[in-house]
């Protein structure tokens, strides 16, 4: 796809983040996003989303907005999940480039020059791929079973469909429909979407505050619905 005038976008880049009880991990990521995005362009927003945290993250981020307007929140009233998370962030994002990424400080704001350059290159979405991961064993087990089978189904050469950490040019994320468990499978929307997709090698870290919100139920549901959209 040809790059469109810069004025054509009310941002240079948008960094879409969920937030689920992250109160503690909000200062520090923000801070490391403001380090990483000013060198890029001073045209760039970062929207919080928070999913029905319990603990302080909405104060947080409203006082991130306070201190500098380009951090942004909309607030859910309960818990619904990533994917509708995902998909109120894809509809406020203003970028010509989109950044997806985890709000608890395993995916590194230090990454996204990276993603971007991938896009430059020509690809409408870069998936990250922690090739190496610090994850307990009954999330990665799962994580892998998934990804071998989403990948034989999808016909995507690509080893992590469900990295939070993202990049889209602005179309993708205006063009595909995310709902249920479908973040999982984002890749797979864009390229029945008629996007190219490919993947880039990040680094993944440690949590540093707080517990995996992480649920197999939500897995297999998820799984569900990419059959749903591959098969009707």
């Amino acid at each position: 796809m040809s790059a469109a005038p810069e004025d054509e976008y009310a941002a240079e880049v948008s960094v879409v983040i969920p937030s689920y009880n992250e109160a503690e991990s909000l200062p520090e990521l923000s801070a490391r996003l403001k380090e990483v995005l000013s060198p890029i362009s001073e045209r760039w927003e970062v929207w919080f989303i928070d999913d029905g945290s319990s603990d302080d993250s909405f104060a947080v981020m409203r006082h991130l907005h306070d201190a500098d307007h380009r951090f942004k929140a909309v607030r859910f009233r309960r818990n619904y999940g990533k994917s509708a998370a995902l998909a109120v962030g894809f509809q406020e994002a203003e970028g010509r480039y989109v950044i997806t990424m985890d709000a608890d400080l395993q995916d590194d704001p230090a990454e996204i020059p990276a993603l971007i350059a991938k896009i430059e290159e020509g690809w409408d979405m870069v998936s990250g791929w922690k090739k190496k991961r610090y994850d307990p064993i009954s999330k990665t087990i799962p994580s892998r079973f998934f990804n071998f089978v989403t990948g034989r189904m999808s016909g995507i050469n690509i080893h992590d469909f469900n990295c939070g950490l993202k990049a889209y040019r602005h179309e993708v994320v205006k063009s595909v429909n995310v709902y249920g468990e479908m973040h999982r499978y984002i890749p797979v929307l864009a390229k029945m979407a008629g996007f190219s997709v490919t993947e880039l090698v990040v680094q993944h870290h440690p949590r540093k505050f707080g517990k995996t919100k992480f649920g197999l139920s939500r897995f297999f549901k998820g799984f569900l619905d990419l059959l749903t959209v591959m098969f009707t």
